[in-house]
């Protein structure tokens, strides 16, 4: 997946867990815990995508 499409995906589920966790009224709810563990999936992989990046930028400059 790239990273535009992962950022989207985030803002969309920031979105859900704010609305559902004030729904509920609660964070500990098991469907904002869901949202919010599926979130923090999508993080992760936004950090390796960015340590992909900057591990590009690096080699690149050892190239130099």
């Amino acid at each position: 997946m790239d990273k535009k499409n992962l950022l989207k995906q985030l803002q969309s589920l920031r979105l859900k867990l704010h609305e559902i966790a004030e729904e509920r009224g609660s964070l500990t709810d098991p469907d904002v815990l869901a949202i919010s563990e599926e979130a923090d999936q999508l993080i992760v992989a936004l950090q390796h995508i960015q340590r992909d990046e900057l591990s590009h930028i690096t080699f690149r400059r050892d190239d130099l």
